[in-house]
């Protein structure tokens, strides 16, 4: 088998494609071979490249269910085919619960969870029609499985996205896949919002077991993989791409010392 996987042929559409992970998913997905389709509510500052080619861009709002449709209805006039969607598009400010309030509760949960799956249904027969079927990736978050204070709305709409892959991945079986790539902390053009200057990156990357955040390229790779002919007998799962995960807060509190022998955790 070669080493390399190649889309050529593929038609990939990525939601959200235009800056940060989802630009490294397209971009991934480009150097894969790739055809590949961006849209979020705005263009991105520059175009979209890899490997000499460019992602095409459209503008659509992922919360209106007319304007997806029309929006796939435009992919299967202009290509004929979609073999693989990723849901990316989505995030959240950080804002405690009581401040936000009920209806800044429910825009997180219209953008994280409804807009993939408005995606999702839209694009459902043209994926389905596929020589080989089509694949679906959800972009989830590690804060969908653990507390996510300041972002709980978010959170509770992650948790609710993983649920929704696995029912759709069986509903939809066995002509289209289904799966989530779980996301830890990711280097983007903001990380500076969220972390600071690149002491602050670097020191929050100490935390995680690799040493480092994720690069969007990180992501985009676990796209490919899930959208290729090497994952077709993977569906209804959830792909943790966080490096090792959060180290345990009480290993840092406890004053123990452990010695030899000691089987207390």
């Amino acid at each position: 088998m070669p080493a390399i996987i190649d889309l050529s042929g593929y038609v990939a559409v990525v939601t959200g494609g235009t800056r940060g992970v989802g630009a490294g998913i397209a971009r991934a997905l480009l150097e894969a071979g790739a055809e590949v389709v961006t849209c979020a509510r705005r263009p991105p500052d520059q175009p979209v490249e890899a490997a000499g080619r460019t992602a095409r861009f459209h503008p659509v709002d992922l919360r209106a269910p007319d304007a997806v449709g029309a929006f796939f209805t435009t992919v299967r006039s202009e290509y004929g085919r979609l073999d693989t969607l990723v849901n990316n598009a989505g995030g959240t400010p950080y804002r405690m619960l009581a401040d936000g309030g009920s209806r800044h509760a429910a825009r997180v949960v219209e953008l994280n969870l409804l807009a993939p799956l408005n995606a999702s249904l839209a694009a459902y027969d043209l994926l389905r029609e596929g020589p080989t079927g089509g694949s679906i990736t959800m972009i989830g978050s590690v804060s969908g499985t653990r507390p996510s204070p300041g972002t709980a709305a978010y959170g509770a709409a992650k948790a609710g996205l993983d649920n929704l892959a696995r029912s759709m991945a069986v509903e939809w079986a066995p002509t289209v896949r289904v799966n989530t790539v779980t996301l830890g902390m990711v280097r983007t053009e903001l990380s500076h919002l969220h972390y600071g200057d690149e002491a602050g990156v670097a020191a929050v990357g100490r935390t995680v077991p690799l040493g480092r955040l994720a690069e969007p390229t990180d992501i985009g790779d676990a796209c490919v993989f899930l959208a290729s002919g090497r994952a077709t007998y993977i569906s209804g799962a959830s792909l943790l791409v966080h490096g090792g995960g959060e180290r345990p807060a009480f290993l840092d509190a406890a004053t123990v010392n452990h010695t030899e022998g000691n089987d207390t955790p």
